[in-house]
């Protein structure tokens, strides 16, 4: 996986808090983007279940259905998180990953979203809407901004 979205923030908190915000009050701060939904019928309210690094980001919708976005690849707190994601819709052998660091500058933390691996799903599949890469990944990189922005104003 080659292609990334990358993403960054700094918000006033020490790097365990902001790890803290980003992986238990997940399903507070998340919000669904119309060209990003998880599937069809929105996005659930996601969450790591069970955290740590043996869990997964799964999302769970008002049916009582569940799907699972991706295991959890790294569970470093206040460090670095890794995950896969995968869409409903994607075939068994198409996935992406996302890693999250949290790194110290001064009283505050940088929290970075690196999103990777948007060059192996067709730019034909529904999830990337037709889009070439280059602006699928500027509309994506916008889409994790807002979700960044809106994990900051939970710190």
């Amino acid at each position: 996986m080659t292609a990334a979205v990358i993403v960054a923030l700094r918000v006033a908190v020490p790097p365990a808090r902001a790890f803290e915000v980003f992986t238990r009050e997940i399903g507070l701060w998340w919000q669904s983007h119309p060209l990003f939904e998880l599937s069809r019928g929105g996005d659930g309210v996601p969450s790591f279940d069970p955290e740590g690094p043996d869990g997964r980001l799964v999302t769970r919708f008002a049916d009582g259905k569940e799907w699972e976005i991706g295991r959890v690849r790294c569970w470093l707190p206040g460090e670095r998180l890794a995950f896969g994601w995968r869409l409903p819709s994607f075939r068994a052998d198409q996935a992406t990953e996302v890693e999250v660091r949290f790194e110290a500058v001064g009283a505050e933390t940088r929290v970075t979203v690196e999103h990777r691996g948007w060059d192996t799903i067709p730019q034909q599949h529904v999830a990337r809407h037709g889009f070439a890469l280059m602006l699928f990944q500027r509309r994506l990189g916008e889409h994790w901004r807002g979700l960044l922005g809106a994990m900051a104003a939970r710190v």
